[in-house]
């Protein structure tokens, strides 16, 4: 009988399926990805087939990325514990029945609910993707690896909006909306059965604690934090909001003291409690949910002013995101290939700049549409300038606030970015669509972008202040994904780091 095929690993031949692996963890997390902007186009086809208002558009887009982002640190626990190749069939399988669900949801109430499972599973599918990686190859291969999955996986991102507008757009056997959760069921369900089958099983460690206490604190504090932010401008900001905010804040305070008390009584925190006790990193986390809540917000907003005020179509407004799409592609290529590595940490500070140029110039765009002749080309050139600001950071942002850190705690560290950041951009969601709303039902549409600029503004001039206070220098990106010699192993904990694309 031929034995089965060992796990690969440093000393054995490597695992002759490996590429195939790489395939598979590069489809299943795009579509992940993928999942947190697609439905940016869906709003007005929601408002007809479900009646959805603005909070529940705000909550359908922005829910999906608070339970991913609040359970993704989690995630990598539960990766390290129980295996994670059995962690992401797990999450694999509930993302794609999810996805299933979403589709065929009647009414708001319902797509909110499957739209936050979506979201959970998906922060037990992504930070799996690198340990899979790590664990079929080594050498220059894994390396190699990396430089496909990082860049592959920021296309999710990109193509996000303008395969929604697409699908929505081309209504194909009258499904409208819901096709851009269907798409997901023939992916998921090849990817499985790839996976299933050729992904080698490996035994997760049993002695790995995972910190429920701290992940359901983690939760609840998000989950006061983003509520009264999607509610309170349609309720008028009653006391309870405040009083929500309030204790979400307190949450976050527990949640750190219990991390601490965790590891001192010799038990296994959720993070690593030294990481809370570093400036740096502490102050690098604000800048961290500041840009990305900044930055997924104004996205929205471009995308709602298109379609609600300006009456584009789904697949038109798709098509209006690419100026930022381009212009952050272009941002990004131009401070990975040599400026991050020149000049350190200055890129972060013209980053933002040009974000505000790109935003000055969009603001008298706006100031001198004609109404009756209106084209994305109008304010293409302020959306590209902007996406380019955008894309300078973006490559380097999570390379500075790791090298804050020590090596040991990398793993951890690139958790919690990943998880901040998902939090940060359903923030945004909530804020900038709150703030846009408020002007646009009056029917003044420029003066709701005029005014999420501003908060925009607001945000890049506290984020500019911030990166002064972060190392000169960033840490390399083979130590980022735990490659380097020095690094000491990595675990699941280290969730997607390309999660930044």
């Amino acid at each position: 009988m031929r034995a089965p095929s060992p796990t690969p690993d440093r000393t054995t031949e490597p695992y002759r399926w490996r590429w195939l692996i790489l395939a598979v963890m590069i489809v299943a997390e795009i579509m992940d990805l993928l999942d947190a902007s697609i439905v940016n186009v869906a709003g007005p086809d929601l408002e007809r087939s479900l009646g959805a208002g603005s909070v529940g558009l705000q909550w359908v887009i922005g829910g999906y990325a608070l339970t991913l982002g609040a359970g993704l640190v989690l995630g990598g626990r539960l990766g390290d514990r129980f295996g994670r190749r059995s962690m992401f069939l797990i999450g694999l399988a509930t993302f794609t029945a999810s996805s299933l669900l979403c589709a065929v949801a009647p009414n708001i109430q319902s797509l909110i609910a499957f739209r936050l499972l979506q979201g959970a599973a998906g922060a037990t599918l992504l930070p799996q993707g690198l340990g899979l990686l790590r664990e079929n190859f080594s050498g220059p291969e894994l390396t190699k690896a990396f430089a496909v999955f990082g860049p592959v996986l920021g296309l999710g991102g990109i193509i996000g909006p303008v395969l929604g507008g697409f699908l929505i757009e081309g209504d194909f056997f009258d499904l409208g909306w819901r096709s851009v959760f269907l798409v997901n069921l023939p992916i998921g369900i090849a990817a499985l059965i790839v996976a299933a089958k050729f992904v080698p099983k490996k035994a997760g460690d049993r002695s790995v604690r995972v910190d429920m206490t701290g992940a359901a604190l983690v939760v609840a504090s998000c989950a006061l934090l983003v509520l009264p932010l999607n509610q309170g401008q349609e309720n008028g900001w009653p006391l309870w909001t405040w009083l929500s905010m309030a204790a979400s804040a307190t949450g976050f305070a527990l949640f750190a003291l219990q991390q601490r008390r965790t590891a001192a009584a010799g038990r296994e925190p959720l993070v690593t409690p030294g990481l809370l006790r570093k400036p740096a990193f502490t102050v690098g986390l604000g800048g961290l949910a500041l840009f990305f809540g900044g930055l997924i917000g104004t996205q929205l907003v471009l995308t709602l002013f298109l379609q609600i005020g300006r009456h584009f179509t789904a697949g038109e407004a798709g098509l209006g995101n690419l100026p930022l799409a381009v212009g952050t592609a272009i941002g990004g290529a131009v401070s990975g290939a040599f400026l991050a590595d020149r000049i350190g940490r200055k890129v972060l500070q013209i980053g933002p700049l040009v974000q505000l140029a790109g935003a000055g110039v969009l603001w008298f765009e706006l100031d001198g549409l004609d109404v009756t002749s209106f084209s994305i080309w109008d304010i293409a050139p302020g959306v590209a300038v902007a996406g380019i600001g955008a894309g300078l950071v973006i490559t380097a942002l999570f390379s500075f606030i790791l090298a804050a850190v020590h090596d040991d705690e990398i793993g951890s560290a690139s958790g919690v970015l990943s998880a901040v950041q998902a939090v940060g951009g359903s923030i945004g969601v909530a804020v900038f669509g709150s703030v846009f709303f408020a002007q646009a039902k009056a029917g003044d549409f420029t003066g709701g972008f005029h005014r999420a600029l501003i908060v925009q503004a607001c945000l890049l001039a506290v984020f500019f202040a911030i990166t002064f206070l972060l190392p000169k220098k960033g840490r390399p990106e083979e130590e980022q994904h735990g490659t380097a010699t020095a690094t000491a192993p990595a675990t699941g904990s280290d969730a997607e780091r390309h999660l930044t694309a």
